[in-house]
């Protein structure tokens, strides 16, 4: 009997991943190289091929040698933005347009008075980001419970999301806010700042999880996007996350008929369809 293979809609680099991948090119094609403040992209082998551009990594402000420097897709606080400025460096601003959106979120509910709550990860450069927007008046957390035991409890609380979280669990965490935190008085404004091509990704992934009997999804272990996919679709069937084609174990693929693919918002067409090829080598279809 064949086995299937079917890859997940939508798969290929995010419009923001897109966006900042041709702004570096560009740039580096223009000045012959260029500087980074941290990674562009959770993804080494884009990394790596834009290394071979000249697109180099700054992990601090301090550490530039140039006059030019590309804020990545994930963002930066407005301290570090502030710290460039200082050293008369050029900026070249690749930030993912709905990160922008959240950071300015952030620092709108700051101003009104509200203790800004940012559901996430607090060690994600975007999160980081993200907060620093809130003027030292807020925390990330992915528990609600973090929120609760604050003292003094904040009477009006602004929450948002990291960009890339999974719906369902954002608004499970509201619920608790809710259960937690609301008493006499309590004001909670609640702005929704996933991004609309994470949501149809992660709709598509689980789509395709519910009619298979083992999942792929294809980025690097250190993107929160990918990451979400992988969470969503072992849920729904057995899921590997994989970076590369050449991780596959021919093992892995014993017993099973149906077989699907998806990718992370940072991670190329091209490596998908490699890890689609190999496994059609290796199924024999």
């Amino acid at each position: 009997m064949s086995v299937k293979i079917e890859k997940a809609a939508g798969t290929g680099f995010c419009f923001g991943v897109k966006r900042a991948i041709t702004i570096l090119e560009k740039t580096a094609k223009e000045q012959g190289s260029v500087e980074t403040i941290g990674a562009v992209v959770h993804n080494k082998q884009v990394l790596q091929r834009l290394g071979i551009l000249g697109v180099t990594v700054a992990d601090s402000v301090e550490r530039v040698r140039g006059n030019t420097l590309a804020i990545g897709a994930h963002g930066v606080g407005p301290e570090v933005e502030a710290e460039i400025h200082a050293r008369n460096i050029n900026i070249i601003d690749t930030t993912c347009r709905s990160v922008h959106r959240a950071q300015a979120i952030a620092e709108r509910l700051s101003k009104a008075g509200f203790f800004v709550v940012v559901y996430g990860d607090a060690n994600h450069p975007e999160v980081k980001g993200i907060l620093a927007w809130a003027n030292g008046k807020g925390i990330a957390t992915q528990n609600a419970k973090v929120i609760s035991e604050l003292n003094p409890l904040p009477k009006r609380i602004g929450v948002l999301s990291q960009t890339t979280g999974i719906p369902s669990s954002f608004i499970d965490f509201v619920k608790g806010l809710l259960d937690t935190t609301f008493n006499k008085d309590s004001e909670l404004h609640v702005v929704d700042t996933i991004c609309h091509d994470i949501r149809r990704r992660q709709a598509s992934a689980q789509q395709l999880a519910e009619k298979v009997d083992l999942m792929f999804v294809v980025g690097d272990h250190t993107s929160a996007n990918t990451n979400r996919l992988a969470e969503l679709c072992s849920k729904l069937t057995k899921t590997y996350l994989i970076e590369t084609a050449d991780e596959i174990k021919p093992r892995w693929l014993k017993g099973h008929k149906h077989i699907g693919i998806t990718g992370g918002a940072s991670t190329a067409e091209e490596t998908i369809n490699e890890v689609l090829s190999r496994l059609e080598k290796l199924c024999g279809s």
